[in-house]
């Protein structure tokens, strides 16, 4: 030997804080081989080995794998390459973790079925791509490809629901509902009926017959009971309605009865869908957005309490 400090393996063992099991272990791995042994066999390592066996218990405490650290100190990678590659596996871990935190959350508040947590676990497990790819077939399978309103298909693209890496409660749930949502052919009749009304900012036609004085203070006494909280379906409600149906009577020469009312409930529900108002609603909360860009609209009240059981 040359003089070289030579430790056994009780000694790297104290001076490392690794058992001697754990250096034995990686010394018949060839992870840190001893440098020489002494007459009776023993183990000997050198300064290299013990600065290797520190990069080791280091890495290995940061979860890096045994395959790996060897390619380290085979210098094949170098500890920043590794480091950064790790990293980028810890983000996923931590988003995982974020998303299965949320979902716990969103199961504890609602009380889910196994068969619902089951689907909800699912559906945020997705990737972002899947995310996308999920509402992209429901546009193209919605609007088709050659017959769409552009407008339409832009406005619904351009609202495109996105799960945050790291979702609320809220944000889970309204995520399930939302898929649920898209995958139902009634609901999707719904959206290509309304999302061009919706695009456009089109006029219906009730309201270019009924005129912009009688259509000004139906969106008035509609807002009012809005912001006052009544339910369309109860009996607040009636009295509000009676007078705009009595009031729209008058205005088309009809006579204010169950039919009418009906066809009043058709006429307001061309551009306004309660399931599309939905659609919105959720998009808008997985999406975090704080305002409402200006698609709520105040006739899916007016439809619900026209349609009321009397």
């Amino acid at each position: 030997m040359d003089g070289t400090t030579l430790y056994s393996i009780g000694e790297l063992s104290r001076r490392t804080g690794l058992s001697v099991s754990t250096i034995r272990f990686y010394s018949d791995s060839e992870v840190v081989a001893p440098t020489d042994r002494t007459p009776a066999g023993y183990r000997l390592y050198d300064h290299d080995a013990l600065f290797r066996l520190e990069l080791v218990r280091t890495l290995r405490e940061l979860g890096i794998d045994l395959t790996t650290i060897q390619r380290v100190l085979n210098r094949e990678l170098t500890v920043a390459e590794v480091a950064s590659a790790h990293a980028d596996a810890v983000d996923v871990q931590i988003q995982t973790l974020h998303l299965r935190r949320s979902v716990l959350r969103a199961v504890a508040r609602s009380g889910s079925s196994p068969r619902e947590t089951k689907l909800m676990h699912q559906l945020t497990q997705l990737s972002g791509e899947e995310r996308r790819r999920l509402i992209d077939d429901f546009i193209d399978g919605t609007f088709g490809k050659e017959s769409a309103d552009p407008s339409a298909v832009a406005m619904v693209r351009s609202a495109t629901p996105d799960l945050p890496d790291d979702p609320s409660t809220d944000q889970v749930a309204a995520w399930v509902q939302l898929t649920e949502l898209i995958r139902d052919e009634d609901f999707r009749a719904r959206m290509r009926r309304t999302a061009s009304y919706q695009a456009h900012q089109r006029t219906l036609d009730i309201e270019t017959e009924a005129g912009d004085e009688l259509m000004a203070f139906t969106r008035q006494k509609l807002e009012e009971a809005r912001a006052s909280g009544i339910d369309p379906l109860g009996d607040e409600a009636a009295p509000i309605v009676d007078d705009l149906v009595q009031r729209f009577a008058e205005a088309f020469a009809r006579v204010p009865d169950a039919e009418f009312r009906e066809w009043m409930a058709q006429q307001f529900e061309a551009g306004h869908d309660l399931r599309v108002d939905e659609y919105w609603r959720l998009v808008w909360i997985v999406n975090g957005w704080q305002v409402v860009p200006g698609l709520v609209p105040v006739y899916t009240w007016l439809v619900q309490a026209l349609r009321r059981a009397r």
